[in-house]
């Protein structure tokens, strides 16, 4: 099988041949259909997780058909049409995993960044770890609802979005995009703030009844004018500081909730998060029970990100546009014959 393979941090990925791995006990192998390429992908080829292991087939928004079964498998089946998650596996037993956390597991794994993901034409996963994917999903479009799907749609949850709630989303990238659509399906009202007009007609369309432009105005104080703030403020760009920039937009008992961040340290205003019960939380995408909800979800309302499908051989150039800065057109999805 071809696989593209990250040798280390800060070098280029190595497009080789392979053969296909079998699947031991409790494992599936797919054939894979589909990976999205992600920003932790880029994060892994950066140095960034400390915990990677190399080398690495990356890759963590998979799609594909099982095709063979390890010992004391009996689900999925062979032929079933699956989704693999940034949640590779964890270690069963503690008290987040029994409780059906296991993204919480302090032993859980990350696919594609200390086991092998989807940039290959095979990958092997731990069978409860796969998900079905609904009926209705295009497996191809479907692949990045298996991080940044999963990410705002299980963020929006936790932070309490509920019909009629005011929610703000903070950057329209791969994850807020989903994140309009997903709080607009909920029944909330959905505000956008980017840092131009440039996204304005896009947030409108997809149902947002307000866009906010810092280049104009602090958000805060903007939020803060529509019926008395946001009661979620989802952050979805790569910056703390936005993040930061916007809690004062918050109505009491307000949730600012972090999907995107930055290196530098989150600083908050002690007194107003006191004084108007403000929480900060963040999401760290979510455990196999988060993923079927979110592809149900999606499946029901036809939520489905914008896709740029590319080769194998074009994934070193997409990272490359990625880092640069230069990525148009929906996220890149790696598609196999």
């Amino acid at each position: 099988m071809r696989a593209a393979v990250a040798e280390g941090v800060n070098a280029p990925l190595s497009l080789i041949e392979r053969d296909v791995p079998d699947p031991g006990a409790g494992e599936v192998l797919v054939k894979v259909t589909a990976c999205g390429v992600c920003y932790s992908d880029l994060n892994l080829l950066q140095g960034k997780y400390a915990f990677a292991r190399f080398p690495v087939i990356p890759g963590h928004e998979v799609t594909g058909v099982v095709t063979a079964v390890g010992d004391g498998v009996t689900f999925p089946e062979v032929g079933t049409t699956v989704g693999a998650q940034f949640l590779y596996d964890s270690c069963g037993h503690c008290n987040y995993c029994v409780r059906g956390e296991q993204i919480l597991c302090p032993r859980k794994r990350i696919t594609g960044v200390v086991t092998d993901g989807g940039y290959a034409e095979y990958a092997v996963f731990k069978a409860g770890f796969v998900t079905p994917l609904p009926s209705g999903l295009d497996p191809v479009q479907a692949a990045p609802l298996m991080c940044a799907g999963i990410t705002a749609y299980n963020g929006l949850r936790h932070a309490g979005a509920t019909p009629n709630s005011r929610v703000a989303v903070i950057g329209a990238g791969g994850i807020g995009t989903l994140a309009i659509r997903y709080a607009v399906a909920m029944g909330a009202r959905v505000a956008v703030v980017g840092r131009s007009r440039r996204g304005e007609d896009a947030a409108k369309a997809m149902g947002a009844e307000l866009y906010v432009s810092t280049d104009e105005s602090p958000a805060a104080e903007t939020l803060k004018t529509w019926d008395g703030g946001a009661d979620v403020i989802l952050n979805a760009a790569p910056s703390s500081t936005a993040a930061a920039e916007t809690l004062g937009g918050l109505a009491p008992d307000g949730t600012l909730i972090l999907c995107g961040y930055s290196a530098y340290p989150l600083s908050l205003p002690v007194q107003p998060m006191v004084l108007n019960r403000l929480r900060v939380m963040a999401s760290p995408s979510g455990s196999p029970h988060d993923l079927r909800d979110t592809l149900a979800f999606s499946a029901q309302h036809q939520i489905l990100p914008a896709i740029t499908a590319i080769t194998l051989d074009e994934a070193p150039e997409t990272l490359d546009a990625m880092a640069a800065g230069r990525a148009r057109g929906g996220r890149g999805v790696i598609t196999f014959a």
